[in-house]
């Protein structure tokens, strides 16, 4: 069976759309992105879209790759102090001249939108409340929408990244899975793909998993984004790997479209945070 993330964003969103209308003032979120890389242009987008029908408020800052990083800061820096800003979102990839961890620092953790601020990820590692980067969560959003069970699961994360394969892997072990991480040094991979119930692919190779690397019968996340020949190609072989399995995400309209779900539920619960102390 498909994970339609297309489906399952439209609803979540509907939901979220009304929660939106009763606010007095509408959650706002500043973009900041640097240069005109096609790929980011493109989730930018996505990202203003979405918000747009729910009714908050979107604004890009497109600042040429070509700035010095100061000037990214010092808009970090006014974002921060302004109290109508509720979300801060930093477009990765960066230029090479500009050090994306160091900027991700300055944005205030109480309006960063990602979830990738240290002390954000701190508060996931400690299952403790806080923003939750995007793609886990929208991860963990469309497995509940579609009732699969985590608990006592075996989950296999082919990935590291601080921004999907350790916090995606943390997220599921706080839902009582049983959670291995994998990696391009992982020995023996194929044996341990297959002992997944819930396999997550996250390494960024183009059709990486194939059928022989998956358990008949198990749930298969794919979050690979692979341009191949201007087609959007996931790390999981679908074809091959789609006829034996219970469920899997396609590539697109699956992890993709739950990520900026998961982004607009991030700022309103920033909103909702701000409104309370202010």
């Amino acid at each position: 069976m498909i994970l339609d993330g297309r489906k399952t964003a439209d609803v979540l969103n509907d939901i979220l759309k009304q929660d939106v209308e009763k606010l007095n003032n509408k959650p706002r979120l500043e973009i900041i992105l640097v240069g005109n890389n096609p790929a980011s242009q493109s989730y930018v987008k996505s990202k203003l879209k979405t918000a747009s029908k729910l009714g908050m408020i979107v604004n890009i800052t497109n600042i040429p790759e070509t700035a010095l990083e100061k000037e990214v800061r010092d808009l970090i820096v006014a974002f921060n102090n302004n109290k109508e800003v509720h979300g801060i979102l930093l477009q990765l990839p960066l230029p090479k001249h500009m050090n994306s961890d160091n900027l991700i620092e300055l944005i205030d953790y109480k309006k960063d939108v990602d979830g990738f601020h240290t002390m954000n990820q701190g508060l996931l590692f400690q299952n403790k409340s806080g923003i939750r980067p995007a793609t886990p969560l929208g991860i963990m959003m469309l497995l509940d929408y579609y009732n699969i069970p985590i608990e006592g699961k075996h989950v296999v994360v082919i990935g590291r990244s601080q921004i999907v394969g350790a916090p995606v892997a943390k997220m599921f072990l706080d839902r009582h899975g049983t959670v291995t991480i994998t990696h391009s040094r992982t020995k023996n991979l194929n044996e341990i793909t297959k002992q997944a119930d819930i396999l997550v692919a996250a390494i960024g190779k183009p059709k990486f998993v194939k059928k022989d690397m998956v358990k008949i019968g198990a749930v298969v996340i794919d979050v690979g984004i692979n341009r191949v020949d201007d087609k959007l190609i996931g790390d999981v072989d679908f074809d091959e790997v789609e006829p034996i399995v219970s469920y899997i995400t396609p590539v697109p309209k699956g992890v993709g479209p739950m990520t900026i779900c998961a982004l607009a539920h991030n700022l309103y619960k920033l909103y909702k945070e701000q409104e309370k102390h202010s």
